[in-house]
């Protein structure tokens, strides 16, 4: 008998991935086959579009109101990889999608994966993850099995065929966060000789937990939290809100993180959701650099009009970020600092997701500048 997982908050938050990025109508992209592994690449050097390579330039809105276009180019030959994994984007009517590269997984990846390009080379497997209709029906703890031993199976190939002892950075939001916590407590954290490749984790809106006031523990044995922007080998997680988490919040909450992940946690101590803030890993307040999907800006009120001609629209210096704690909660606390041409963003599920939809793009270049310090660091 399939025994349901007890994840009371865990359909409803994988609901938000698809939320800012999800096209309507058919694709019209070709079938894509699966390498000689049989594992389908959503990003993977040499494929036919890639959607993690391509035009990436910007329309840059400065606190002033100021507009200028920017070019930011993928890097040539870049010294680190990459792993992606996008978080729940599948609106097929099953429990685990299968491995069509569909539309929403496209935009998604140009949406949070393919500004990466400019510091690393982007790989991202196509894994069945749990789809918005497995929430529908509830999940089971064989669907959730299914997820990561596909996901698995994306990184075992990428390790025997493409990486060739290159460092990596890991990079996941909402149900990618999840199952990326997953795979490097096993594949990674436990194995020395995988752990030395680790540049570091980037692991969005996933709940990571380590135990209260410490850096290293609880989900990870030897990945401490990243503490400086130089520092490799570590993770940086948060869940973005702009005031503190309800008690009822599916983020940033330790005595609720258990409900709304897809790993086992760890209770051998007390626990709390790790905070790193990408801007500021040391601590303290600093500002962001929000990068959206031009096409993404049309949902908020106040956006740039007429619509910038550029894929992507940033948005810098004009809100600011702290890692913040409160009794049970933890998060990363996102405040305006001006409030001029920014759009109006708020998080379509309420104040228990708070900003969940935006963790990425809130913070998109803060993200890139880290991974660019630290593959410097690295090699």
């Amino acid at each position: 008998m399939r025994q349901s997982v007890t994840l009371l908050s865990l359909a409803a938050a994988f609901l938000l991935g698809a939320c800012q990025s999800s096209p309507s109508g058919p694709s019209t992209t070709p079938p894509r086959s699966a390498d000689a592994a049989g594992v389908v690449w959503l990003c993977r050097p040499g494929i036919a579009d890639n959607p993690c390579a391509g035009d990436l330039s910007t329309t840059v809105v400065d606190a002033q109101g100021k507009i200028t276009i920017s070019h930011p180019v993928a890097a040539k030959d870049p010294a680190i990889d990459c792993f992606f994994v996008y978080p729940t984007q599948s609106m097929q009517q099953r429990v685990n999608a299968d491995l069509t590269v569909d539309p929403e997984l496209i935009r998604n990846a140009r949406a949070e994966a393919a500004l990466f390009s400019q510091v690393c080379t982007v790989y991202a497997p196509i894994y069945p993850q749990l789809t918005h209709y497995a929430h529908s029906i509830g999940v089971t703890q064989e669907a959730v099995d299914i997820a990561n031993n596909g996901l698995r199976a994306g990184f075992d190939d990428y390790m025997a065929n493409y990486n060739h002892g290159r460092g990596i950075v890991f990079i996941g939001h909402s149900q990618g966060a999840m199952v990326l916590t997953g795979l490097l407590q096993q594949e990674v954290d436990a194995r020395p000789e995988v752990r030395k490749l680790l540049v570091s984790a980037l692991l969005m809106g996933g709940n990571v937990t380590v135990p209260v006031g410490e850096l290293v523990g609880g989900d990870f044995a030897n990945i401490p939290a990243c503490t400086s922007k130089a520092q490799t080998g570590c993770v940086v997680a948060y869940s973005s809100f702009d005031s503190k988490p309800p008690s009822g919040a599916a983020f940033g909450i330790a005595s609720r993180a258990a409900d709304n992940r897809m790993v086992p946690m760890n209770r051998t101590a007390d626990q709390q959701v790790l905070c790193v803030n990408p801007a500021a890993p040391g601590g303290g307040s600093a500002t962001l650099d929000p990068y959206w999907l031009t096409l993404d800006l049309s949902g908020f009120s106040a956006a740039i009009q007429p619509t910038p001609a550029t894929p992507y629209t940033a948005y810098p210096n004009q809100i600011s970020a702290e890692c913040r704690s409160d009794g049970d909660a933890s998060w990363l606390q996102i405040d305006r600092i001006t409030p001029n041409d920014l759009p109006s963003f708020h998080g379509s599920e309420g104040p228990t997701f708070g900003l969940h939809d935006f963790d990425m793009h809130l913070a998109m270049g803060n993200l890139v500048d880290l991974v660019r310090a630290e593959a410097a660091t690295y090699h």
